[in-house]
């Protein structure tokens, strides 16, 4: 997938112009938008269906193999299997969807991620799949500063909208299952 660094990086007015958009997500039953697995760093296939899988994520995703800095011993972080961002954030920052997958989530929920709506151990069923938001934060890093610009980063980690969790949040398998585009996540505890 190319990175395609010539796009014209969202102003920091232009992202707060859609702030309103993205506070208007639905607190409950918003839509899978997107799927995405990344096979190798960098690598990204988008899917229309996947497996999740209590073991290992979503199957076929590299994220056991690639392990995590946040562990002791650089494995796998039990509590960062999935990345979800909130579908509007990210196409506030990407904007068109052959874009989204440079900003490196797994799923793209049209649902509002904020700390309010979705506390650390709220469980959303997918599909067949149920998924459990975890503490650990979900922030920008410097590929995503390279890929949408310094005023997306600012954004999306910024104190002002740190509660809304525009970069996302991260989650864990509960129970596996398939889960396609198109899925509603509903909360169920």
């Amino acid at each position: 997938m190319s990175e395609q660094l010539d796009f014209q990086h969202r102003t920091a007015a232009e992202l707060e112009a859609g702030l309103d958009h993205i506070k208007a997500s639905p607190a409950d039953g918003g839509a899978l938008r997107m799927l995405i697995r990344r096979p190798e760093v960098n690598g990204r296939e988008v899917l229309t269906v996947g497996t999740l899988n209590v073991e290992e994520g979503l199957i076929g995703d590299n994220w056991r193999a690639r392990g995590s800095n946040r562990t002791e011993d650089g494995s796998a972080h039990p509590e960062m299997q999935l990345n979800i961002m909130n579908a509007r954030a990210v196409e506030a920052v990407a904007g068109s969807e052959d874009r989204w997958p440079l900003a490196g989530d797994q799923l793209y929920l049209d649902l509002d991620l904020s700390d309010d709506n979705l506390p650390p151990g709220t469980r959303l069923r997918i599909g067949g799949a149920v998924i459990e938001i975890t503490a650990e934060p979900h922030t920008g890093c410097k590929k995503f500063a390279k890929r949408f610009g310094v005023d997306a980063l600012k954004f999306v980690n910024g104190k002002a909208h740190k509660a809304l969790r525009l970069r996302g949040v991260n989650a864990k398998v509960i129970e596996g299952g398939e889960i396609k585009v198109g899925d509603q996540a509903w909360k169920i505890g």
